[in-house]
């Protein structure tokens, strides 16, 4: 089982059950810490208990594997760890996670078996399946809950490169289109002044030939955002099969940097392959 261990910083006093959700901790995972253990400065109790400036609270996190996700021993590329986070490279051809018709082994079956069986995967960010790079991992569900609402905040920085048809007029810009699904069931995004605000930029980085490689970086996180954006803008990623011209090598992109900061020790994190 693995712990949490705070130092209460508050004015006046606080009941835990007052206090632990100003810590980030969601309400369904308090019930579950509640039958694992709670202590304060050593003394075992339950939500109930006041506590005040300097109070050393410790909890118990319940041990939890994913059902329903088989190990698989695939190579992992391991880029960034520590004893709340996995970082790895997913290589192109490799969905994230199980999905119903797809046979194809995933991120999720390798991670899996990283841990031998005993783990849950928790997908902080994702990629589609032939789009490669960094995926970020949560190890436990706090860290979930925290690097999640960071998500929903904007605070996490992401860094693509992509490969797009034809070369964009301007060499630096901000495509602010929002999307939505093209209908009911599709796997197909569409920009569409009812859908959910989406903000792209990117920069020209280099011309190959007919095309442009692109820096991008991702002010929101909609399902196929920047394929979606520049297929909008006439400059669709070049091999794109969903939104511009299916070639046999697929499309180019790829996760090349994450930036955050990190939800336990508060250190800005910056991973770049």
């Amino acid at each position: 089982m693995k712990t949490l261990e705070y130092i209460a910083e508050l004015e006046g006093e606080k009941t835990l059950k007052e206090y632990l959700p100003t810590l980030g901790l969601s309400v369904t995972l308090i019930r579950k810490i509640k039958h694992c253990g709670i202590f304060v400065d050593g003394e075992s109790c339950t939500v109930r208990k006041t506590v005040k400036q300097g109070s050393k609270i410790t909890l118990i996190l319940p041990d939890e594997k994913s059902d329903g996700i088989k190990p698989i021993d695939i190579p992992l590329n391991i880029v960034y760890e520590d004893d709340w986070l996995l970082v790895v490279d997913k290589p192109t051809n490799m969905p994230t996670h199980p999905s119903r018709g797809n046979s194809l082994p995933t991120l999720a079956n390798a991670v899996m078996a990283k841990y031998n069986g005993d783990f849950v995967f928790r997908s902080i960010t994702r990629l589609d399946r032939d789009t490669s790079g960094l995926v970020l991992i949560a190890k436990d569900a706090n860290t979930a809950n925290l690097l999640s609402r960071e998500i929903k905040l904007g605070r996490v920085y992401k860094r693509y490169v992509a490969l797009v048809t034809g070369v964009p007029k301007k060499e630096h810009g901000i495509i602010d289109a929002p999307i939505r699904r093209e209908a009911e069931g599709s796997m197909k995004r569409i920009v569409s002044p009812d859908g959910k605000s989406a903000i792209t930029e990117y920069l020209v980085k280099e011309i190959r030939g007919e095309n442009a490689l692109c820096d991008v970086i991702l002010h929101t996180g909609r399902t196929h955002q920047i394929r979606v954006h520049f297929a909008h803008i006439g400059h669709p990623l070049l091999g794109d099969f969903l939104y511009g011209e299916r070639r046999d090598e697929g499309y180019f992109l790829r996760c090349s940097e994450l930036r955050f900061t990190h939800p336990h020790t508060k250190e800005a994190v910056n991973i770049r392959i």
